[in-house]
This record gives structure tokens, C-alpha cells and sequence, in this order.
């Protein structure tokens, strides 16, 4: 399983988003789209959008710190 987060430092829901997955010893690859224009292309591509956090969990797309989404796509039951 792939899991990338476009995100910027200053974000909240980033951080956010990131503490959770760490919480739920997930691994993911995180993208500052702040720092790298090509991967923020990317981000929109994807999206549609140029707000973050974008989650990217094998080819599905979620927008924000969907936690509901974000669960089922990763199977985390609390």
C-alpha cells in the first residue's frame, strides 16, 4: 500500500493528519508541495484543488482530514 500526503509545514490538519497515521504506526510519504512545484502540479491534477492536506491512498484521493474515509480505506478500527 502507497500513502502520500501533500501537505505544507504551517498546515494544521497536516500535522493533524500526520499525527494520526504515526499513532496508528502507518507509514506514509510526505510531500511539502510548498517546496516542490512539480508535486504541487501533481496535487491539482489529482485534486482539483490547492488546498492541503491531499491524502493519496493507492489511486484514491481524499481531500482533508477525512478521518472517516481515511479509516475505511486503511482498515483502522477504533
Amino acid at each position: 500500500m502507497t500513502i502520500k500526503i501533500y501537505s505544507t509545514p504551517s498546515c494544521v490538519y497536516c500535522k493533524t493528519l500526520k499525527g494520526y497515521l504515526a499513532k496508528n504506526n502507518i507509514a506514509f510519504a510526505d510531500i511539502d508541495v510548498s517546496k516542490d512545484e512539480k508535486e504541487l502540479d501533481r496535487m491539482v491534477e489529482i485534486s482539483g484543488q490547492m488546498g492541503v492536506p491531499v491524502i493519496e491512498i493507492d489511486n484514491n484521493v481524499i481531500i482533508g482530514f477525512d478521518k472517516q474515509k481515511i479509516d475505511e480505506l486503511l482498515k483502522i478500527k477504533n
